[in-house]
C-alpha cells in the first residue's frame, strides 16, 4: 500500500499529475484543488495517496492534506459515490464548506459538484451529517472546534450536551466565533450559538 509519495512533478493535466520518485513515475488522479496546491512543474512535492484496485485496473489518488484524503474516504463510503464523484465535490468545495453543509443539511452546495445530482446531495447530506462531527468539526478559520482546546472546544461540548448533534453544534459555534470574533467568552458563544441553532 503506498500511503506517501514525496518526488518532482514531472508533469500536471487535467485531473491528474506524474511523480518523478527516484525516476519511476507515478500517475496520480486528484482533485483540482490538489493539483493547484502541487505548484510548478519541476518542483518537489508530497502527496498522500490512496491506492484503488480493481479486477482489470490500479490506480493512485493523491491528496495535497492527508485531511482531503481522509474526507475522500468518507465520501466513497456513501453508496453512488465513487472516486470520480468524491474528486470532483473535493475539486468543487474547500473542506470548511463541505463540513458545513453536512452540518447544516446544505444538499444545493454539495449539488454544487459536477455529477452530483439534487438525490444524492441528499443522501450524502443524510448520511455524513453525524460522520462530518465526528471526522473533525466545522472548521472556523482552519480549526476543527470539536476537538479545539479552550472555549470553543467548550461551546461545541455544552451544545452536544444539551442534545445538539455534533456537526450541528459545530456549525453553530464556528457561525458564533465568526459573528463575535477571536477574543469571544465561552459564555457569549454558548448564547450566540444557541441563537444561530434555533434559526
Amino acid at each position: 500500500m503506498i500511503a506517501k509519495l514525496t518526488g518532482r512533478l514531472d508533469s500536471s493535466g487535467a485531473g491528474h499529475a506524474v511523480i518523478d520518485v527516484g525516476g519511476v513515475g507515478y500517475l496520480v488522479e486528484a482533485s483540482a484543488r490538489t493539483l493547484d496546491a502541487l505548484g510548478a512543474v519541476g518542483g518537489t512535492v508530497t502527496v498522500h495517496t490512496e491506492m484503488l484496485v480493481g479486477e482489470d485496473f490500479l490506480r493512485l489518488l493523491g491528496f495535497a492534506r492527508a485531511e482531503e484524503r481522509d474526507w475522500f474516504r468518507l465520501l466513497t463510503s456513501v453508496q453512488g459515490v465513487g472516486a470520480k464523484v468524491a474528486l470532483a465535490i473535493l475539486s468543487a468545495l474547500e473542506i470548511a464548506d463541505l463540513q458545513r453543509a453536512l452540518a447544516g443539511g446544505d444538499s444545493a452546495m454539495i449539488a454544487r459538484a459536477n455529477g452530483v445530482g439534487p438525490k444524492l446531495a441528499q443522501r450524502i447530506c443524510n448520511e455524513l451529517r453525524d460522520k462530518a462531527g465526528a471526522l473533525g468539526g466545522i472548521a472556523g478559520g482552519g480549526t476543527a472546534l470539536s476537538a479545539a482546546s479552550g472555549p470553543l472546544g467548550d461551546a461545541v461540548a455544552a451544545l452536544t450536551g444539551l442534545g445538539f448533534r455534533p456537526g450541528e453544534a459545530s456549525a453553530a459555534v464556528a457561525a458564533a466565533q465568526e459573528e463575535l470574533g477571536p477574543a469571544a467568552t465561552l459564555d457569549a458563544l454558548v448564547r450566540t450559538a444557541l441563537k444561530k441553532a434555533a434559526k
